[in-house]
């Protein structure tokens, strides 16, 4: 999608602002992540009973919950921003597993754009496709608010 202005913002809801490119979910990702949450259990990061009891390693639900800054970046370019800052989530939904190896990518659509404390609360559903799968990983709501204009 092309830069916008701030003032266009509320024009945009309702439409798709962008789909990202894929993302591999590898094996590192997944440990790394357990890593800085503490989160090791085995479905994530024991490789082989994760393949013999469940067919692989998984990728942690909130490892995908948090891809969504990362491959959202540049899909809505609002000209003029000087900061952004995530306000929060709503109806966040782990729709399906995403096995290690498989490659995941965010489709965005702007659902809100309001005024908020002197710059623009975006509201935008959030959803992690999983290449070659109909039901996707994850369905989220996030909540930014960016300044500048």
């Amino acid at each position: 999608m092309a830069a916008v202005e701030f003032k266009d913002l509320p024009g945009l809801v309702g439409q798709e602002v962008g789909v990202s490119d894929w993302l591999e979910i590898t094996q590192d990702r997944v440990n790394k992540f357990a890593d800085a949450t503490g989160d090791h259990q085995w479905i994530h990061v024991d490789v082989e009973r994760a393949t013999k009891e469940i067919g692989g390693p998984i990728a942690h639900g909130y490892l995908t919950l948090s891809l969504i800054p990362f491959l959202g970046a540049g899909l809505l370019n609002v000209k003029g921003v000087t900061r952004g800052i995530n306000y929060g989530s709503d109806k966040v939904r782990f729709t399906n597993m995403v096995r290690v190896g498989k490659r995941v990518r965010l489709r965005q659509k702007l659902i809100g754009a309001e005024p908020k404390s002197g710059g623009i609360q975006l509201k935008n559903e959030c959803t992690i496709e999983i290449e070659g799968e109909e039901r996707p990983a994850c369905v989220a709501e996030t909540i930014s608010v960016i300044y500048g204009g």
